[in-house]
């Protein structure tokens, strides 16, 4: 009678409580079905309990820490799930940044390991290893910690004198933080064409004309060119 009565004590306990975990779980999770049974199972143990039917008290009992019990490994396992889904999330958007600075280019070893780190972390999920997903999605952020992100180039030149800088198409194309090619000035041209005062001549620039610096190789530029300021060359 005494074990009986135990049993039940701590079926109540443990189920009388929602189960604690160390993260924000939703609601939807930790109420789950595994938990509303071992509630109803409670519920059927404290009646036969207090009717005086001990022996299926004791059954009910069981099967609610059974179902309680369930219901643990269920949230764990979710929260598992996010981690991981929250690990590739994190490892492609610090892929997605390395591409778009560069430094795919810049750091091709290092972004290369990245980049299998990544896939391995998607075939894991799909196997469902999350611990193993949730390594190799980290990895990928590891990997890409400390490689430097290339300054970005003018995305703007304003148009200084032929008197004082030389400034024409073919020469602003030459410029290491443009082109770093003249041959490039076709380039400049297409793209700031209806901006000349007369757009079938090429040859014609005005001081003061703001051009705009089309990406040659998807390097990154933002801004206006700053004379005050020192660019890389453009790889």
């Amino acid at each position: 009678m005494k074990r009986i009565i135990l049993v039940v004590s701590i079926t109540l306990f443990v189920c009388g409580i929602s189960p604690v975990f160390s993260q924000d779980v939703p609601a939807d999770v930790l109420n789950n079905q595994y938990y509303l049974e071992s509630v109803r199972l409670t519920g059927l143990a404290r009646e036969l309990y207090d009717y005086g039917d001990y022996d299926a008290s004791s059954v009910h009992a069981v099967e609610a820490l059974r179902y309680a019990q369930l219901s643990d490994e269920y949230v764990a396992l979710q929260l598992k799930i996010k981690e991981a889904n929250d690990a590739i999330t994190a490892a492609k958007a610090r892929i997605d940044r390395a591409i778009q600075t560069g430094a795919n280019r810049t750091n091709p070893r290092e972004y290369g390991m990245a980049e299998r780190a990544y896939d391995e972390a998607i075939s894991f999920r799909e196997e469902e290893y999350w611990d193993d997903a949730i390594t190799a999605a980290r990895r990928v952020i590891d990997v890409l910690a400390f490689v430097k992100v290339p300054s970005a180039l003018p995305a703007q030149y304003t148009v200084r004198t032929w008197k004082g800088v030389k400034d024409c198409l073919w020469n602003i194309a030459g410029r290491p933080w443009v082109y770093g090619d003249s041959h490039k000035w076709r380039l400049l041209y297409n793209a700031n064409k209806q901006k000349l005062p007369d757009p079938n001549n090429p040859n014609i620039i005005e001081p003061g004309m703001v051009l705009d610096i089309p990406s040659l190789k998807g390097e990154r530029r933002e801004g206006a060119w700053d004379e005050n300021k020192t660019y890389e060359a453009i790889r």
